[in-house]
């Protein structure tokens, strides 16, 4: 075994010679030797991070060193840095690292600390005479100062001049930690601009507002810079925003963006309001209409918005649509473009405007079986109305009524009356469809012929006094029977008279129907049966609906309605239709007729034998001319109770319509009486709930007892819009069995004459008084022993008609003196009764001549 001391040189390659011997052998080797220097014990070092990165004022950060042993090193390592830039220090200033130890230096750079990049700092560790190193990079950032940012939005703003305000926002924004309030002002605005607030106080992240507004005066403006400005002790930042100023401007809206004019006629011009236009902002809006399309539309300029529209104000624009073609199947169209001016782009401010037209066909006119009527017959394209004015030369002057249709396509035919007999007058059809639109047919002639009745008239007016307008409808009994109606100065207009074969039968009860027509009471008269048993044959008892031109348009006789009463379990043969019949508010009629009741010899001590008693019956007839509610006097009545031309018991001539209790009043001329009878609509129990007249239910009041009373009267009339309670009734007071105090009847023995009265009473249906506010007491001369009638005119006078002063008289009399009135019109029928006579406003209902 070889071995080398410590004091052994090394060496390398040495030749070692090995020799054997034995005996005399020798041999040797040969090997080469090297002697290798004895090991050292060290240390290795190294440092981390590689690179550190401090911040002036900032934290400190970890240098960390580490020493390794080599060959057995195991002594404490001194290690010191060096290198450190100025403000930089490192804690603790040396370190004693044993090798696999870890050791630290804690460093921190001071505010003072100058900025460094990359700055080479060195730990070097020491053991005796050892000496190892380890590098490492250091930088100095800056030291983080606490700031905050400013933003503002919009980035561009735009303001109406004495417009709306417009917002700008503002935003504060924390850096390194800022926490204080921000100070937010303004700067740059505008002449005429102002802010509101002035200035805003903001925490970081918090966002306020200004409000801009721009005066009515402030100049236009385009781009404008406003400065917002933050500060915060001795920070400052800034933000910008572009302003503009412009015009002010406003807003408007529109009611609709179409508009149909439905139908037209070729030729007419209908105006319409298509739009109305609101300005809903705080300046003008300028208008500037425009028609593009079909040439049938233009500007109605007379009646349009005119060019400029005030704030909060609104207008209506028109549009005529004169169509000169007819569409045909496809509307006519065109657009209405306002040209609104000064409000926002988008603004809606188009109209759609579409119609369609049509050529009005031409009517015809032709003649009736009324010499006086003449029917014209127009046909419509789309659903109206037609008015035929008509008169002796084309001024026209007098007009029908309207009639309608909601049939595109239908014909209506006016029955057209009123025209003086032998004449020749212009008419023309006027149109109006239901969406306004009119239009004219061309001028018509037709020429009347003689009247059907030709009664002798003569008519005189007071000089300075004006009737009521309209026309006279005349009943006549007697003469030339039949209905005439006349003009004021008793032209004789129309007339209505029954065929040859029945004209001996009278026609008494003459009301014009809602629909135009004429209800028309035809038989013998209300007395025939004492006379004839049995109707002749070939004679009409009916009630009978007739049109202008005469034609029936349905009717219902006596004998049909007894079958139905007693197929309804009424046991009555009825015997006449007389004196009246009542058209009601809802499509029914009510029927006066009469009965023949049979009482045996001694059952009225001044009547000897079988007595045929006649007394009334009033019959409800529905829409469908069925009786629906049945009143027999014989049921309600006494019978011993005969004043006056027994055994013509009753006599009843009128039955009036109640409307405040839905009640009916009857006049029964025989009874004297004038009666209330519980009606209701059809649903009252018949009771007669007064009795008007001397032995009646009232008190007179303003007149003598009992010779005031009224006396085989006719037709009560209605003097006051009510008809119940406190109310004023008139009649025509005949008088023909009036009865004095001493209990003497007129025209016997010493008695003084008969004589007529004009009264109205007042009644009173809770104190049962009848008070006269009007008596008009006539002479002997003007003695009315039968027929009249009494009625309130329009204009406050009272009209009476004296049936029976052996010709007719009719008057128009003021309604003051309430005794001795004056006489405003006077109608003299001779030889011939008018059994009734009404002033009428027309032949037309609602239509006023």
């Amino acid at each position: 075994m070889l071995a080398a001391s410590n004091s052994a040189a090394p060496t390398s390659s040495t030749m070692v010679t090995v020799s054997g011997a034995a005996d005399s052998t020798t041999h040797t080797a040969v090997a080469a030797l090297s002697i290798s220097a004895a090991p050292v014990p060290d240390f290795t070092m190294t440092a981390a991070p590689s690179s550190v990165a401090l911040q002036s004022g900032g934290s400190a950060r970890s240098f960390t060193v580490t020493t390794t042993a080599v060959n057995g090193f195991n002594s404490a390592v001194t290690v010191t840095l060096s290198g450190l830039p100025s403000g930089v220090t490192a804690t603790p200033s040396t370190l004693s690292v044993t090798p696999g130890q870890l050791g630290q230096f804690t460093l921190a750079a001071s505010t003072a600390a100058g900025t460094t990049s990359g700055a080479t700092i060195t730990a070097t560790g020491t053991s005796a005479s050892l000496s190892h190193t380890a590098t490492a990079t250091l930088s100095i950032a800056p030291a983080v100062v606490p700031d905050f940012t400013i933003t503002a939005a919009p980035s561009t703003i735009s303001l109406p001049s004495g417009g709306s305000a417009r917002s700008l926002s503002v935003t504060a924004g924390a850096l390194n930690g800022f926490s204080d309030p921000v100070t937010v002002s303004l700067s740059g605005l505008p002449t005429g601009v102002t802010a509101t607030p002035s200035t805003l106080s903001l925490s970081p992240g918090q966002l306020g507002q200004f409000s801009l507004t721009a005066s009515a005066s402030a100049p236009t403006t385009s781009g404008a810079t406003l400065t917002v400005t933050g500060s915060a002790d001795s920070l400052s930042h800034t933000a910008t925003t572009s302003l503009s100023i412009a015009p002010a401007m406003s807003n408007a809206t529109i009611s609709a963006t179409s508009f149909d004019f439905g139908n037209d006629l070729v030729g007419n011009t209908v105006t319409k309001s298509v739009v109305t236009v609101t300005n809903t902002g705080a300046t003008n809006v300028t208008l500037s209409p425009a028609l593009s399309g079909d040439p049938s539309y233009s500007v109605a300029s007379a009646s349009t918005c005119g060019t400029t529209l005030a704030a909060g104000a609104s207008c209506s624009e028109s549009i005529n649509y004169a169509p000169t073609t007819a569409s045909g199947s496809s509307p006519q169209i065109a657009t209405l473009n306002l040209g609104l001016g000064n409000v926002p782009t988008g603004t809606p401010q188009t109209v759609s405007l579409t119609g369609v037209s049509a050529v009005l066909p031409q009517g015809t006119v032709t003649s009736t079986n009324n010499p006086q009527v003449a029917l014209y017959t127009m046909t419509l394209p789309y659903p109206g109305s037609v008015t035929v004015n008509f008169g002796t030369d084309t001024t026209y002057g007098r007009q029908t009524w309207s009639q309608s249709t909601t049939v595109p396509g239908a014909t209506i035919s006016t029955l057209v009356a009123g025209m003086l007999p032998n004449t020749t007058y212009h008419m023309q059809a006027a149109v109006t469809l239901l969406n306004g639109a009119t239009g004219a047919d061309i001028d018509q002639t037709f020429t009347s012929g003689a009247p059907l009745i030709t009664p002798s008239i003569a008519v005189t007016t007071t000089p300075g006094m004006t009737p009521q307008s309209g026309l006279e409808e005349l009943t006549f009994v007697t003469g030339s029977k039949g209905i005439a109606v006349t003009d004021l100065q008793g032209n004789i207009l129309w007339t209505y008279a029954l065929p040859a074969a029945i004209s001996s039968e009278d026609i008494e009860g003459v009301k014009m129907l809602p629909n135009g027509h004429f209800l028309i009471t035809v038989g013998e008269g209300s007395t025939f049966s004492f006379s004839s048993p049995t109707e002749p044959a070939g004679d009409i008892v009916a009630i009978r609906e007739i049109d202008l031109a005469g034609n029936i348009i349905r009717e219902i006789s006596v004998n049909d309605l007894s079958d139905e009463l007693q197929a309804a379990g009424y046991n009555l043969t009825l015997q006449q239709f007389h004196h009246d019949v009542t058209p009601l508010p809802n499509g029914h009629w009510l029927v006066l007729s009469n009965v023949l009741q049979s009482y045996p010899a001694g059952t009225f001590t001044d009547y000897p034998g079988v007595t045929s008693v006649l007394g009334d019956v009033i019959i409800d007839l529905d829409q469908n001319l069925q009786p629906v509610w049945v009143w027999n006097e014989f049921d309600h009545l006494d019978v011993f109770r005969h004043p006056y031309m027994f055994p013509d018991w009753t006599h009843t001539n009128a039955v009036v319509y109640s409307p405040s209790d839905h009640n009916i009043i009857v006049s029964m001329r025989h009874q004297n009486w004038v009666v209330k009878v519980d009606y209701e609509d059809g649903q009252g129990s018949g009771n007669i709930l007064w009795h008007l007249g001397y032995q009646g239910d009232f008190t007179l009041v303003g007149g003598t007892d009992p010779t005031d009373w009224q006396y085989a009267q006719h037709y009560p009339s209605l003097f006051s819009p009510n008809s119940s309670g406190v109310f004023s009734l008139g009649l025509m007071d005949n008088g023909d069995d009036r009865i004095f105090p001493d209990g003497g009847t007129c025209g016997t023995g010493s008695e003084p004459a008969c004589y007529t009265t004009i009264p109205v009473f007042q009644l009173d249906e809770g104190a049962m008084t009848a008070t006269l506010t009007f008596h008009q007491i006539l002479p002997t001369s003007l003695y009315s022993f039968f027929g009249g009638n009494i009625n309130l005119l329009q204009n406050g006078n009272i009209e009476y008609d004296l049936a029976g002063t052996h010709d007719s008289d009719i008057f128009e009399v003021t309604p003051t003196p309430v005794d001795s009135p004056n006489t405003v019109w006077h109608m003299h029928l001779a030889n011939s009764n008018a059994y009734r006579g009404f002033r009428i406003p027309s032949l037309y209902p609602g239509v006023q001549w």
